[in-house]
C-alpha cells in the first residue's frame, strides 16, 4: 500500500509540473526553461537564477507561479500527513485514486490544441487589458523576433572602441540594424549624444539590433570581453 500511495503521489507531481510547463510555455516561455523554474519553485530550490527575472518580471507569471508554490508547500505537507496516516491505517486508496485521475484529466485537458489556443489568447488578452509597456519584462519588449538581440558590452583597455566614439569606430552607423540605447559610466548613464560620446575603459554599452549585425560589426569587442570575463572567471557576457 505505502510503495502505491508513493507510486500515484509521484504520478500527480510529475503531471502538475507538466501542466504548469504547459502553462508557461502558452505565455511565451521556452519550454526548457520553464521545465526547470517549475521544478525549482515547487520545490524551494534553485529559483533565485537569473533566469527566475523572466517569471517575476511577468505578470502572467508571477500569478502561477504564485500558485505553484503554494502547491509546492502544500504538497509537501500532504505526503507527510498522508504517511502518518498509512501509519494508523486510515488512508484509503480511492482518495488517492480521485485526486491522481483529476490531476491527470487536467494534464491532458491541457494537452488538447484547442484548449492551449484558448488560454493562450486569453493570457494575451489581459497582458494588452492591464499591463503597461514599462510592467513587461526585457525579453518581451525587445525581443519579439528570434533575429533580435541586445548586447550589454563591456569596454576594456584593449577593446577596439576605446578612445572612440561609435560615429568614428561603426562607419555608416545610421544604415546598420544597430542601435546604441545607453553608455553606463560608473553610476551615470549617458543617454544624449551618444553616437559622438568617446568611450571610456569600463563603460558599458547596452546596444539593440539584429543578432548577425551585433556580432559582425562587434565581434573583435565581443571577443575581447569574453576572453577578460573568463580570465577573471566572471559571468559570461550578456547577450539576450
Amino acid at each position: 500500500m505505502n510503495l502505491l500511495f508513493l507510486f500515484i503521489y509521484m504520478v500527480i507531481i510529475l503531471a502538475v509540473i507538466e501542466i504548469f510547463v504547459i502553462l508557461f510555455r502558452l505565455t511565451g516561455l521556452k519550454v526548457e526553461v520553464s521545465r526547470f523554474q517549475v521544478i525549482s519553485m515547487m520545490t524551494g530550490t534553485g529559483f533565485t537564477t537569473g533566469e527566475s527575472e523572466l517569471i517575476l518580471g511577468h505578470p502572467v507569471r508571477r500569478k502561477l507561479a504564485l500558485v505553484l508554490i503554494l502547491f509546492g508547500a502544500f504538497s509537501l505537507a500532504v505526503i507527510i500527513s498522508s504517511i502518518s496516516q498509512f501509519l494508523s491505517e486510515g488512508l484509503q486508496a480511492k482518495e488517492i485514486l480521485i485526486g491522481a485521475g483529476t490531476v491527470i484529466t487536467v494534464f491532458l485537458v491541457l494537452k488538447m490544441e484547442r484548449v492551449k489556443r484558448l488560454l493562450a489568447k486569453a493570457f494575451n488578452q489581459e497582458m494588452k487589458q492591464n499591463i503597461e509597456l514599462a510592467d513587461l519584462p526585457v525579453r518581451d519588449v525587445f525581443l519579439k523576433n528570434k533575429e533580435d538581440v541586445l548586447l550589454e558590452l563591456h569596454i576594456y583597455e584593449e577593446s577596439t572602441l576605446v578612445n572612440q566614439t561609435i560615429s568614428e569606430a561603426v562607419k555608416e552607423h545610421d544604415e546598420l540594424e544597430l542601435v546604441v540605447l545607453f553608455i553606463k559610466r560608473g553610476d551615470v548613464k549617458i543617454r544624449r549624444h551618444l553616437y559622438n560620446t568617446r568611450i571610456h575603459e569600463g563603460d558599458q554599452l547596452l546596444i539593440y539590433g539584429v543578432k548577425e549585425v551585433v556580432l559582425k560589426v562587434l565581434h573583435e569587442d565581443i571577443s575581447i570581453m569574453k576572453e577578460n570575463q573568463k580570465n577573471r572567471e566572471l559571468p559570461s557576457y550578456n547577450l539576450l
